[in-house]
């Protein structure tokens, strides 16, 4: 039940793991009286009972539990610096108790997906996940580490214990399915249902029947529509072999778990990839889930399908959004079914299908990577910038639905020339190097452009240089991640089928190695500094390298947010130089992007209801979009309260500093409470709106500090109000209209007041 890298059988080499389908039904001899394999032992049956009989859950102690939380808290801190935004979508659906199996997919950034998913869950509804994780792995120094200490569920795999065997085996050219044996002892040495491997990870297939010493019949053939396969398989090659693992134990493991009212997580693709669509799901979760019915009728398992969605899984400061979809009951019939050894192949497979169905409606999928460029492209340009407004979990929505239609339309001829003008566009966005956000964000002013441009430019080049020193800390760990990372992934992808560029791999190497150099990085530094500073403070050696240490990790740090912003500046550098030398070609850019949205817009508005009842693109435009007269009223609101409060302070300190002069305090306080409540009554004369009404009178103690901060409340909550105003129909523009005229007396008299202050 693997989570890791996937190889060619469908297999799993690392981590977090799920057992190929037909083994994990062939093995189930758990309650039933007849085997799903119909060459199954009674022996065999009567030695998974006995050990299934032994399997019983104990309870976590503190400990354990106190160890998961440090350790969970600790691998989220590190991840929070990995990526720069990880939100869930949908966590009131997940079931606060009984029994839950978290089903994830697709199953993309390898170690990363589970700690994210554990961390979310614990969150969201502070329960705690144990992962099915390799045996194998298990026995690695830092995976297995932290494998146990959140409480995962070891695996054997019969893959991990393959082994070189005896002769060489060639292919039946007549049937695929028969291997030839050449100096082997098929009969002596190996088991039906044993493994068959070849070398350089290129196929396992379970074996079916041992006919003779150098004759057997695989359960199904290699895939040999690979010329490499082939090639050794018609010339003749090495194997290697390993016995059939019974995998009873673990699933009794995982039913008692679940009947204890715990959490499983399992990834039922097998393992990481980095294809835009789902793999084909192993049935080791549905096993686990009518299994445990099945045994424990008292329980009531739910499955939780979990959406993994990244924006650049792979790349360091990308967002992620972890989306929870309703939980799936299990229905009692289907359990019935299951029991029954004649139908419980039709109920995993129905209860797999449900799985199926449940992911896809949390995840975005594309049958190619074309398609994703183009649902990609029609989002970005719907509408204009809608998307950049957009929460992030409505923008993973939003994908979801632009797939749905660009699949079920793909032959519209509006699509097919639609989808000819988008790769166009990218191909020049390509030519300038310039993404497409930036493309409409500056102006055509040579003089502003060329100002920006320098103001940008130095304040890149300051932040640059407070950046710097934790840059340069923290540089070595860079280029020593992104080197193993990329090695990493060769090797991935060496061994893989499934794999496109193996990018499933780099963030966890990139964490790994970040996680366990930079602690090394930060002593150096810290040893360095505090040689440095050995004459100053010759006594305190432990605390300096203390203090060094601290200081070390706060500047890497600070670089980092710093490199945050600097990045989104530097990447707004290319528009504005191109708007200044090239001027003609980013004015055609532009103007192919707005007749392009223009295009996806309407396209997507006359399509959009057709497939969704519920899309509205009026109400998601008012909603999200603000037209260009109202961000220019709501920027100049916002230049009036500075103003505004500017001249009150202004004003407050001269009034003070009369009153200490003409000693009339008291009246002045007084004074100050017949203001307030006569702006608080005009408030509502004039607004009607309970957000401006003050609810605390001012001290009188603290008139002039009370009085600004009233004033700044008040201010604020007059611009909360305007941005509500979001209707356009008459009613709503004569109020805005009347309070708008309203505040420019109110900043007219106020500013005749400071005047006359001024003049005496």
């Amino acid at each position: 039940m693997q989570v890791g890298e996937k190889t060619v059988d469908g297999s799993s080499t690392t981590g977090f793991t799920t057992t190929n389908s037909d083994t994990e039904l062939n093995n189930r001899n758990l309650k039933t009286d007849s085997p799903l394999d119909s060459k199954g032992s009674t022996d065999e049956k009567e030695e998974n009972k006995d050990k299934g009989s032994k399997v019983h859950h104990h309870r976590q102690p503190f400990y354990r539990i106190l160890i998961y939380n440090v350790i969970l808290g600790m691998l989220l801190t590190i991840f929070d610096c990995f990526f720069r935004e990880i939100r869930t979508r949908g966590g009131y659906k997940v079931p606060r108790q009984g029994p839950v199996i978290f089903v994830a997919a697709p199953h993309a950034n390898q170690f990363v997906d589970p700690v994210i998913l554990m961390g979310q869950v614990k969150k969201v509804v502070n329960r705690r996940i144990s992962f099915l994780v390799a045996e194998k792995s298990l026995k690695r120094k830092a995976i297995g580490f932290f494998s146990r200490c959140v409480m995962s569920i070891g695996v054997v795999r019969a893959q991990d214990n393959l082994k070189p065997a005896k002769g060489k085996i060639t292919i039946d050219p007549e049937n695929p399915r028969k291997l030839l044996g050449h100096d082997t002892s098929f009969l002596t040495d190996f088991k039906t249902k044993g493994l068959i491997g070849l070398p350089r990870s290129l196929g396992n297939v379970e074996i079916d029947s041992i006919e003779s010493e150098t004759e057997l019949t695989l359960r199904k053939e290699f895939k040999m529509n690979k010329p490499e396969v082939k090639g050794i398989l018609t010339k003749g090659t090495s194997f290697k072999y390993a016995d059939k693992v019974n995998q009873s134990i673990v699933y009794h493991k995982v039913f008692e778990h679940l009947a204890n009212n715990q959490c499983i997580g399992i990834f039922p693709e097998g393992g990481s990839h980095d294809r835009t669509d789902l793999l084909p799901l192993k049935a080791g979760v549905a096993i686990m889930a009518l299994g445990c019915m099945d045994k424990h009728p008292e329980s009531n398992v739910k499955i939780v399908p979990c959406g993994m969605n990244y924006f650049h899984p792979h790349k360091f400061r990308s967002r992620a959004v972890v989306e929870f979809g309703e939980p799936l009951s299990i229905p009692q019939e289907l359990v019935e079914k299951y029991r029954s050894p004649e139908t419980n192949r039709e109920a995993v497979k129905e209860m797999l299908d449900t799985i199926s169905e449940g992911l896809k409606a949390v995840t975005v999928t594309c049958s190619d990577y074309e398609t994703l460029v183009v649902v990609q492209a029609m989002r970005r340009l719907y509408a204009g910038h809608l998307s950049s407004r957009l929460p992030l979990s409505m923008v993973v929505e939003m994908n979801r639905r632009l797939v749905k239609g660009y699949q079920t339309y793909r032959e519209d001829p509006r699509i097919i020339n639609l989808k000819k003008e988008i790769m166009t566009y990218n191909a020049h966005l390509r030519h300038y190097n310039i993404p497409d956000h930036l493309v409409m964000r500056d102006r055509m002013s040579f003089s502003k452009n060329l100002w920006l441009l320098c103001f940008r430019s130095l304040r890149l080049l300051i932040m640059l240089a407070f950046a710097l020193p934790g840059i340069v800390m923290f540089l070595p760990v860079f280029i020593v991640a992104k080197r193993i990372s990329k090695q990493k992934a060769k090797e991935a992808l060496a061994g893989s089928t499934v794999k496109i560029k193996a990018n499933d791999v780099i963030a966890t190497w990139k964490i790994l190695i970040g996680m366990g150099l930079a602690p090394l990085l930060y002593t150096l530094w810290s040893i360095i500094i505090t040689y440095m500073l050995r004459h100053r403070f010759p006594g305190n050696k432990l605390l300096t390298f203390g203090c060094s240490y601290f200081a070390c990790s706060a500047v890497t740090y600070s670089a980092l947010l710093v490199g945050d912003i600097g990045m989104d500046i530097f990447k707004s550098l290319r528009p504005l130089y191109l708007s200044i030398t090239t001027p003609q070609g980013l004015r055609d850019l532009q103007k192919e992007r707005r007749a392009l949205a223009e295009k996806i817009t309407d396209l997507i508005n006359t399509i959009g209801p057709e497939l969704f009842p519920d899309f509205d693109a009026d109400s998601l435009r008012h909603e999200y979009e603000l037209d260009e007269e109202e961000e220019d009223r709501r920027t100049a609101e916002l230049k009036r309260r500075r103003l505004l409060r500017k001249q009150k302070v202004k004003h407050e300190l001269k009034k003070a500093a009369r009153a200490s002069d003409v000693g009339k305090d008291e009246n002045e306080n007084d004074n100050s409470a017949h203001s307030t409540d006569s702006d608080a009554v005009s408030l509502v004369n004039s607004e009607n709106s309970l957000s401006n009404i003050p609810i605390f009178s001012n001290p009188a103690n603290l008139e002039s500090e009370g009085s600004m901060s009233s004033n700044d409340a008040s201010s604020g909550s007059e611009f909360l109000v305007d941005e509500k105003i979001g209707a356009k129909d008459g009613v709503s523009s004569k109020i805005a209209q009347a309070v708008w005229e309203k505040r420019n007396v109110e900043d007219h008299e106020v500013s005749n007041r400071d005047d006359g202050d001024e003049q005496e």
